[in-house]
């Protein structure tokens, strides 16, 4: 397992704001920096997915000094195209894979 005691992870909800066209939801972000912004210095992308009716759903690994940071991001490059939800997460997927071989499962 790698070790990243010195960081967090962060799983963003970033939920479309259905009242708006996907070209406005994209205008708004070109014109807020978005995609500049996000994630900010220090700050890895684990993961960037597309739910498909909802929006975004992004993980990041960061240092708990920089929470504010991608909090201000968020809000200031975000808000409007999208609703946020943000949820302090962590990796279970090697624990998991220990739990199922020790069960006889694979894969």
């Amino acid at each position: 397992m790698t070790d990243h005691a010195d960081t967090m992870l962060l799983t963003i909800f970033l939920k479309h704001d259905q009242s708006k066209t996907l070209a406005e939801i994209g205008a708004a972000l070109d014109e807020s920096g978005f995609w500049a912004a996000m994630p900010p210095e220090g700050v890895s992308i684990e993961s960037w997915y597309v739910l498909m009716g909802i929006g975004f759903v992004v993980t990041l690994r960061l240092p708990p000094a920089k929470l504010r940071e991608v909090n201000l991001v968020v809000e200031r490059t975000a808000w409007g195209p999208f609703r946020s939800e943000f949820y302090p997460t962590y990796d279970y997927r090697e624990i998991a894979a220990q739990k199922r071989a020790a069960a006889g499962k694979k894969g």
